[in-house]
């Protein structure tokens, strides 16, 4: 089965992922120190506030995590790695490149061992540490297994303004494990120059005349046929045989003695699979603001892109593993194109946005999250041993957003989100409101903490407040929320406490907050259902 993966990707391939059990390995890390993974969320004001929204910033500076990569990667027994890195660190120094690279590193040497003989690696990045990425991949894969540097040209230029030229384009590395790697030709539609060359013939076929001859001056091929013989210097380009049999088809274009003309062999554009996808891939537009399949993630990748690497790189069956999922572009075209998929990623806010987006496009689909909390205990460890991770979790699962993308900092009392429609009787419209999710994750929360709430909701003049609690609430809480009183919905008369407690024991009994109907438009954008009918469940 198909799995999710929550936790640092080099602990996950340690722990669960076998040697050489992968077919196809995508990656897309962050570049360098300062990446900034971020989601698009939509402020309770509508769609015309939206904004970008920091979701946490994963840097990546030299102190002990780095060092210990870089000591792995020393000890690991692949000299010529070892060697490269110190010459990196002679070089650079301990900065903040180095820590990446030596992060990357220890990651690299891993993916190669989960790798089979027969796969690929592609790793996606830009300008930033491209060249320094290339001599890591060289010694972990060797030079000789390094295959194409794909261009991908993921924008225009227009209204760019920059001090130099204007960079429109990302680098992707491919390399295999070994020589015997699988690789599916792709093929485009041909352009605009190369149609020109095609005309109809009487039955209205479109076709293209070629040469029958090439460059080659072999006597078994320099016989004469129905009159004609090739000059000195080429040859024919098939057996007698061939000739004979495209003749009786028609295929070959008569002079007006009635012989051969050497370049009269017919090609009809509907038996040629299109012009061979090169290196330089400008017919993959980016994942722009309008774009249908845009789910709010800066950093999205077009599926067009990954179908494209999938399909050329593994068969139906193999098994994809992209370990920087973040909004799992990569596990999406995997699961259209009947593969299996491991993906990894380090924080909830990607895994919940992942699950969310498989259940959408593909609402049959199994798969299996790991890390995720299966039950009450597990929560409860979570909440005590990471607080944070445990905040965008619970958001997440109860329907709501992280405040702020889950930027930390000070919230101003307010953990989450819950966007809903409210109808406006009086102006004949509806809207879309907000409950406010307040989160403890401690076990010792008390009745001022409920008041601090209730004090939110005044101040941002919102309806409805969840407050969610690891432990079960004391009376004292429960009757401070209940004198929070209720909020009626004037179109459909229902009523709705107003400040809600909200356990986890609830949460693991199939419950949900009471909220109005959900507005999906004002939360997180919908992923597009996949026709994916013929695939059945990945097991």
């Amino acid at each position: 089965m198909s799995q999710l993966y929550y936790g640092d990707n080099l602990e996950v391939l340690r722990e669960h992922v076998a040697d050489e059990s992968v077919d196809l390995i995508y990656l897309d890390p962050p570049f360098n120190s300062n990446a900034n993974y971020n989601i698009l969320f939509k402020s309770p004001k509508g769609a015309a506030a939206d904004s970008q929204i920091e979701a946490f910033e994963d840097t990546w500076h030299y102190g002990p995590e780095a060092a210990q990569a870089f000591h792995d990667v020393v000890t690991s027994g692949n000299t010529e790695v070892a060697n490269l890195l110190r010459s990196m660190q002679d070089f650079l120094g301990q900065n903040d490149m180095m820590a990446y690279l030596a992060m990357m590193a220890a990651r690299l040497i891993h993916l190669h061992r989960v790798l089979k003989p027969t796969g690929s690696l592609y790793l996606h990045c830009d300008p930033t540490a491209s060249h320094y990425l290339k001599l890591l991949l060289d010694g972990v894969f060797g030079a000789g297994n390094f295959r194409n540097e794909i261009v991908w040209e993921r924008t225009n230029s227009h209204n760019m303004k920059t001090a130099g030229w204007t960079r429109s384009n990302d680098t992707i590395f491919f390399y295999s494990k070994s020589e015997n790697w699988v690789f599916n030709t792709r093929y485009q539609p041909y352009g605009p120059e190369q149609m020109k060359r095609y005309r109809p013939d009487a039955d209205g076929r479109l076709y293209k005349a070629e040469n029958l001859t090439f460059s080659s001056a072999n006597k078994s091929r320099q016989f004469e046929w129905r009159g004609t013989r090739p000059p000195p210097n080429r040859s024919w380009g098939a057996s007698l045989e061939q000739l004979e049999k495209w003749w009786a088809e028609g295929r070959i274009l008569k002079r007006q003695d009635g012989s051969p003309r050497m370049d009269g062999l017919k090609v009809y554009l509907d038996e040629m699979p299109g012009k061979p996808v090169g290196t330089n891939w400008a017919d993959i537009d980016r994942v722009g603001n309008t774009s249908g399949e845009r789910l709010g993630y800066p950093t999205q990748k077009p599926l067009a892109l990954l179908e494209r690497i999938i399909s050329a790189s593994s068969n139906e069956g193999d098994i994809v593993l992209d370990p920087f999922c973040g909004c799992g572009t990569a596990v999406h075209a995997a699961q259209k194109l009947g593969r299996q998929w491991i993906g990894i990623d380090v924080t909830y806010l990607a895994i919940g946005l992942i699950e969310r987006r498989l259940r959408e496009a593909f609402p049959q689909t199994r798969f299996e999250v790991v890390g995720e909390p299966r039950g009450l205990m597990d929560a409860e460890h979570l909440a005590a041993s990471e607080p944070y991770q445990f905040q965008y979790w619970i958001t997440q699962k109860i329907g709501g957003q992280p405040y702020q993308g889950g930027r930390k900092g000070p919230d101003r009392g307010i953990d989450g989100y819950i966007y809903y429609t409210k109808n406006d009787a009086a102006a004949g419209r509806s809207s879309t409101a907000a409950a406010i999710i307040s989160v403890k994750a401690g076990r010792n929360v008390g009745v001022g903490k409920v008041r601090e709430l209730i004090g939110v909701l005044e101040r941002e003049k919102a309806d409805i407040g969840i407050f969610v609690c690891v432990a079960n609430p004391s009376r004292e809480m429960e009757r401070e929320a209940a004198a929070a009183g209720i909020w009626t919905d004037p179109v459909t008369g229902i009523d709705y406490p107003r400040l809600q407690l909200f356990t986890l024991a609830e949460l693991f009994q199939n419950r949900q907050p009471s909220v109005p109907l959900l507005d999906r438009q004002a939360g997180y954008k919908r992923a597009k259902a996949e026709d994916n009918s013929q695939q059945g469940v990945l097991l």
